[in-house]
């Protein structure tokens, strides 16, 4: 997206910031990327040109706002194969597999989710601060599966990042754990952050750490060594099922951060049985749904996927599910 926007000052503008009130009535373009633009001295007032986003707008004044084209981000769109369950102008809604990371970083420069999505949406992006990107709102372990959402446009993804940080998400995760919990239903509450033994893991803090808080319950067991949970996030921290049940003594099925040792409960089960699960590649974890208001329309969305091939064998192991 690129072009001029002309925006006259009404009276409701007095007394309001100039970047807030040009964001408002734009529409478009969140309050943070009109700051920037101010900064970059893209928006004028008559001759002159505006430097402080801080400044008061002014009542009957017209503020011209000319927006650049988006830069070409320097990463290589490469076409994978992708789930798409919903795909608007404002959004797409897409089912993970598990194994792809979801951002390039240190380790895994290429071949991530936003590698894909470059390639699928194209000239489709009309920019995310200043670049043709997609708005990553939330994510996913590598190893994890299930349901994201992803921003196309900056009022995209302004509204689902203010929903995500006002818990008004719906999101649900089946997890197989070792283990049963007691009770069979309940919280689990304590702030996570940095191991400090540890800094690629993640932990439940005595001191510091962010509030976190995942509600969860059994939807059936697996001679009472294994269950089979619905995890409901009240918070969005890093690993947050992950750690939160690790320390309650149920790490998850195959998890290679969090479980350590073979646990006790294994022994409850036959060799062949307890050989499947011990040998379980990855976390077992599945965004099994999301609901959210769309950011522009205001409609409600909800979206379930049942999880991969290699967690449905697991979950054809147990009594209820066959």
């Amino acid at each position: 997206m690129s072009g001029r926007f002309r925006v006259i000052a009404g009276p409701q503008a007095a007394g309001q910031r100039v970047d807030r009130f040009l964001a408002d009535a734009i529409g478009t373009l969140s309050r943070s990327r009109v700051k920037s633009l101010i900064a970059e001295g893209h928006v004028r007032c008559g001759e002159q040109t505006l430097l402080d986003p801080d400044a008061a707008a002014r009542p009957g004044r017209i503020y011209i706002l000319d927006l650049p084209s988006p830069r070409l981000v320097a990463l290589a769109p490469q076409p994978m194969p992708l789930s798409i369950l919903y795909e608007d102008a404002d959004l797409l809604v897409l089912d993970k597999p598990p194994g792809l990371v979801v951002h390039p970083a240190p380790g895994n420069p290429e071949r991530t989710l936003v590698n894909a999505l470059l390639a699928h949406c194209g000239d489709s992006l009309p920019g995310i601060g200043g670049e043709r990107r997609p708005g990553i709102v939330h994510r996913l372990d590598k190893d994890t599966s299930g349901v994201m959402v992803v921003a196309k446009t900056e009022q995209a993804l302004a509204g689902l990042s203010q929903a995500f940080a006002a818990r008004e998400i719906d999101r649900a995760y089946l997890a197989i754990c070792w283990g049963v919990p007691s009770p069979l239903e309940g919280e689990i509450a304590g702030p996570i952050g940095r191991d400090p033994r540890d800094r690629k893991r993640m932990a439940v803090l005595s001191r510091g750490g962010k509030t976190a808080l995942t509600r969860y319950q059994t939807l059936d067991t697996l001679n009472s060594a294994v269950a089979l949970l619905m995890c409901r996030l009240a918070t969005g921290r890093t690993h947050q099922i992950r750690v939160h049940l690790a320390k309650t003594g149920h790490p998850l099925i195959g998890d290679p951060t969090y479980l350590r040792r073979i646990p006790a409960a294994a022994n409850k089960l036959s060799g062949a049985m307890r050989g499947r699960l011990l040998d379980f590649p990855r976390q077992a974890l599945h965004a099994a749904r999301l609901g959210f208001t769309h950011p522009r329309t205001g409609a409600a969305m909800l979206f379930e996927t049942p999880p991969p091939q290699d967690m449905a064998e697991l979950l054809a192991m147990f009594p209820t599910q066959t």
